[in-house]
């Protein structure tokens, strides 16, 4: 037994066990999550940390009828970034989930509460809600790139002027014979910090 297991309870350690179980699978398969498992998961969001109470979140739903809808979107728009590209590559995106939720931010120009940070709550948000997904047994699957820099994605999402995409969570059910990723080793990214050296 490690020196961690000894301090845990089995209810804490059943929980960690399933939170370093999550991983991003793709592509993923119906069912999506029922509404009632969906308003549980924008519950966990909004517990996200918020610097200055700002509540900068902005979900859009995309549900799997307007999947076509959404890769029309995706392909027009990477036809007006490179002329004579078909989109095709950014059209089946849509297709990858049954479900997928656009991570918008509202965010409040020359704030006390830099931009940055209120990005960052939204970040922390979509953080949560994998996690609620993954305690629901779905998989959950965070995408930025293009689509999530474009203005007319944007724009056809309905987020407004002072609104930022910051990507979308895909979401639906793990392949079964998905494999877990291995982990890195902790010690390879954290490391203590010894204080300031003397004369400094």
């Amino acid at each position: 037994m490690s020196s961690v297991d000894s301090v845990l309870s089995a209810p804490q350690r059943a929980a960690f066990d399933w939170l370093l179980s999550r991983h991003s699978a793709w592509p993923l398969l119906a069912p999506a999550p029922s509404q009632a498992e969906l308003d549980l998961v924008f519950d966990t969001a909004l517990r996200a940390p918020d610097h200055g109470r700002l509540m900068p979140w902005r979900f859009v739903v995309i549900r799997e009828a307007q999947r076509e809808a959404l890769g029309e979107v995706f392909a027009a728009a990477a036809q007006a970034r490179e002329p004579g590209n078909d989109g095709e590559r950014f059209r089946q995106k849509a297709f990858g989930a049954p479900l997928a939720i656009a991570l918008g931010a509202h965010v409040e120009p020359g704030h006390k509460v830099p931009e940055i940070e209120q990005m960052m709550s939204v970040a922390a948000a979509a953080m949560n809600m994998l996690d609620a997904l993954h305690i629901l047994g779905y998989g959950g699957f965070w995408s930025s790139g293009m689509n999530a820099r474009d203005e007319q994605v944007k724009s056809a999402l309905g987020f407004g002027e002072h609104e930022r995409l910051l990507g979308f969570l895909y979401v639906g059910t793990p392949r079964a014979e998905q494999r877990q990723p291995e982990r890195p080793a902790r010690q390879d990214f954290v490391r203590e910090w010894g204080g300031l050296a003397r004369g400094a």
